[in-house]
């Protein structure tokens, strides 16, 4: 019998909780074969999550979880779940409905035929408003010109991981994560099924515009280098363009008599290349923070409790041990 694990990041998802146990268990009745658990990982909640969640537990014994000890962020959330799972196989899912549970049948039977990693893809984004969406083509299009990782456009998290699949994303423990570059990174044969994104169950998103964007400069950053060699390559045409401006000038004040441009043109040519200079510092910061970061060692997130028993981490190379509180 095939054990699947299904992992659940939660942040702020009180009212939730209870109604996605009901309706992915609703599908999964019908699934032959296989045995399922639930992995919900507490994201450092500010409302009751938590307390549902040990709930939850508590009446179902399929039901496990991880209390973080303060929020981390969806991406080491997701680490979290894929360090605890068990079992032959992961499946990610999101607490507040927009993934279908209904497409679970089908990512099973894909993996059963051999596939590792099957994924759902978007069959468009109507959904979003006209900048989101925008933003978006405009960053895998983007992507695409400049990464040797091609990504999967219009796929996310809600994927059946293989445990082959699990097994190679343990060993990537970078702290600034971007996991749908990763999902790409580490390869094995991937399947994409078509499902339309469902309105969220309850509540409102936590996402915005900041957080896109920080998620974008994520990826970019992780997985090329482009935007250093981009540098490099604009300072190169400035220099071109600055001793060709010098040239033209000298040659009229040696040829006409005119004299040296004057004020305005000064004020120009410094007001640009000090634009030149700040982009080209911002750049070269950003990958110098992301080092920055790394070279500390810290782990991606700490684990508060794990299902009612208290965290101890005695050592930094050691799995941390569980005591009774």
């Amino acid at each position: 019998m095939d054990k699947i694990t299904i992992i659940v990041p939660c942040y702020n998802e009180q009212e939730g909780v209870e109604q996605f146990y009901t309706a992915v268990t609703d599908v999964l009745k019908d699934i032959k074969d296989c045995e399922f658990r639930y992995l919900f990982i507490n994201d450092g909640s500010t409302d009751d999550t938590l307390l549902k969640i040990r709930e939850l537990a508590a009446d179902h014994e399929d039901v496990s979880y991880i209390g973080l000890s303060r929020n981390f962020g969806k991406e080491p959330a997701m680490m979290a779940g894929l360090d605890y799972a068990e079992g032959d196989a992961v499946i990610i899912m999101d607490a507040d409905l927009q993934h279908p549970p209904q497409l679970i049948p089908e990512m099973i039977d894909w993996w059963r035929k051999g596939y590792d990693d099957v994924c759902a893809k978007r069959t468009g984004r109507d959904d979003e408003a006209w900048l989101k969406r925008t933003a978006a083509n405009l960053f895998y299009l983007g992507m695409d010109s400049v990464s040797k990782i091609k990504l999967q456009r219009d796929v996310g998290d809600f994927r059946l991981l293989d445990k082959r699949c699990v097994a190679a994303l343990r060993l990537m423990r970078e702290n600034q994560r971007f996991t749908k570059g990763m999902y790409t990174w580490v390869g094995y044969r991937k399947k994409e099924i078509p499902f339309h994104v469902q309105p969220r169950a309850y509540g409102k998103t936590t996402w915005n515009y900041l957080s896109l964007c920080n998620l974008a400069i994520e990826g970019i950053t992780s997985f090329t280098t482009a935007p250093l060699r981009m540098t490099t390559m604009l300072g190169m045409g400035v220099s071109v363009l600055a001793l060709g401006y010098m040239c033209f000038v000298l040659f009229n004040a040696l040829c006409y008599g005119d004299p040296v441009a004057g004020y305005p043109t000064l004020i120009t040519v410094m007001l640009f290349l000090g634009g030149v200079q700040l982009l080209s510092l911002g750049i070269i910061g950003e990958y110098l923070g992301r080092v920055f970061t790394e070279s500390k060692h810290r782990p991606a997130y700490l684990v508060d409790e794990y299902n009612g028993i208290k965290v101890i981490y005695d050592s930094p190379v050691k799995k941390p041990e569980v005591t009774k509180s």
